[in-house]
């Protein structure tokens, strides 16, 4: 008679799947475009559903000289502008049941909170990028001999060639301090770029160009590979920069978003603070717990000077 093993296939209601109970979240970018709202209300006179900045105008400038026997005229002060940020309220919730609480392996309610706060960041930061992007202040290329500011260059005519070089950056610049902008981050701008386009300034190579600088004086940025503050600019590298598909020439190109940013580039309302929310439970059998977030806000571009989007391809782009 042949011998009768005992293993896991007589044994099979011994043997059972395991899970590690504790769960790991999707991969997620830190928030950044709200902090690039510093502007917002300081003597705000009651609440309401918007708010309006006002900004004086200078006089013309007089450099004519005084005669002296002739009182000059005296001159009109220039209606003050405005801005109006319209204030909107933004939520989301999920409902939690009591019977997936009692037959869950780890702890659910406590996932889901932290879901629902990484949904209120990230919900907010999209609309206030969007807010960015609508500037009209722009440097584009489309296949010209290099960027240009507020030139007749179209996003479509955005080309796979136009990558983002060190010129870019000095264009910008130049620009800001032309527009008498004041640098946001000590004596610097703030620029939010994606990966794809920091890549391309990294590799761009020549002795006006980010990387040789850095060979001698930097070299930790290399090592780190970290554009740092470059040409008057201080770079923070986020994949939350708008990436518009297919946008650029042939609907083949993808056209990236950069944002260089000086102070009260963006103006910011708020009549209720972003929180999260855990409501009553209403049901008859309490068995559903909601759990959201909530709040009441605003934004709008508040110096169009100090905003200026450069719209570029990328060499490593998936289009």
């Amino acid at each position: 008679m042949a011998n009768a093993f005992t293993g896991t296939v007589a044994m099979g209601n011994l043997v059972q799947t395991s899970y590690d109970r504790a769960l790991e979240f999707a991969l997620r970018a830190q928030p950044m475009f709200r902090q690039v709202a510093d502007k917002r209300p300081v003597q705000q006179s009651m609440p309401g559903s918007s708010v309006v900045f006002e900004l004086y105008q200078d006089l013309a400038l007089a450099t004519t000289p005084l005669n002296e026997l002739v009182d000059p005229d005296a001159v009109a002060a220039g209606n003050p502008t405005q801005v109006t940020v319209t204030l909107n309220e933004y939520g989301n919730s999920i409902l939690v049941s009591n019977k997936l609480d009692l037959f869950s392996f780890t702890d659910v309610t406590a996932g889901l909170v932290d879901q629902v706060a990484w949904n209120l960041v990230d919900s907010i930061d999209v609309v206030v990028r969007a807010v960015l992007d609508g500037g009209t202040n722009y440097i584009r290329d489309n296949g010209a001999s290099g960027p240009v500011y507020n030139g007749a260059q179209t996003t479509v005519g955005t080309a796979a060639g136009d990558i983002f070089a060190s010129t870019w950056v000095r264009l910008a610049v130049a620009k800001l301090r032309g527009n008498k902008v004041h640098p946001n981050k000590g004596s610097f701008f703030t620029a939010y770029a994606h990966p794809d386009v920091t890549h391309d300034l990294k590799a761009e190579t020549g002795s006006a160009a980010w990387r040789d600088p850095h060979n001698y004086s930097a070299a930790e940025n290399i090592w780190a590979s970290e554009i740092g503050a470059y040409e008057g600019v201080v770079f923070i590298e986020t994949p939350r920069s708008t990436i518009q598909v297919n946008a650029g020439a042939g609907g083949t190109v993808d056209v990236y978003n950069t944002l260089f940013t000086g102070q009260q580039a963006l103006a910011e309302a708020v009549a209720e603070e972003f929180h999260t929310v855990r409501g009553p439970v209403v049901d008859k059998l309490t068995r559903f717990q909601p759990l959201g977030w909530y709040g009441v806000a605003g934004w709008n571009i508040y110096r169009q000077e100090a905003l200026i989007r450069a719209e570029s391809a990328s060499s490593i782009g998936a289009n």
